[in-house]
């Protein structure tokens, strides 16, 4: 099975304000870049989306390694994920969840792939995560030069 290596990043200016997501994948030599930007967003949902559009991008299984700077990412799909579908979509504290359209994706596209997280502290000079962190700040600008 195919083996990909996902870099994944959000940003936002304010929060919420613009946003955009940057993805670097690499597979057996190949890099791809992918990026996005949304005029009103959080940084949260940036996170996931970059997730997201990491995963959809690839047209068959494989073993995924996706690797992010966000613990709200990480957490939630490794941790919190099984217990808010379990409560239909509400948290402990018998809340709406957040985000839960973009989380229903993810955990909807997670499934087509064998997928493992990793997390990396953002902005200590890890390359790949640099490397995504660049290509969202990519999405909020090309975004905001079309609006």
């Amino acid at each position: 099975m195919k083996v990909v290596e996902a870099y994944t990043d959000g940003a936002c200016r304010g929060n919420p304000g613009p946003g955009g997501w940057g993805v670097l994948l690499r597979w057996n030599g190949h890099e791809r870049e992918l990026f996005g930007g949304e005029a009103d967003t959080t940084n949260n949902r940036m996170e996931l989306m970059a997730a997201i559009q990491a995963l959809e991008a690839l047209r068959r299984r494989c073993r995924v390694v996706v690797t992010t700077d966000s613990q709200y990412l990480r957490k939630g799909i490794s941790e919190w994920l099984p217990a808010w579908k379990a409560r239909g979509w509400r948290t402990a504290a018998r809340k709406p969840v957040k985000n839960a359209d973009l989380w229903k994706r993810l955990d909807a596209v997670t499934s087509r792939h064998d997928v493992e997280w990793r997390w990396v502290r953002g902005h200590s000079g890890h390359i790949e995560n640099e490397l995504a962190d660049a290509l969202a700040n990519r999405g909020i600008e090309e975004m905001l030069e079309q609006s």
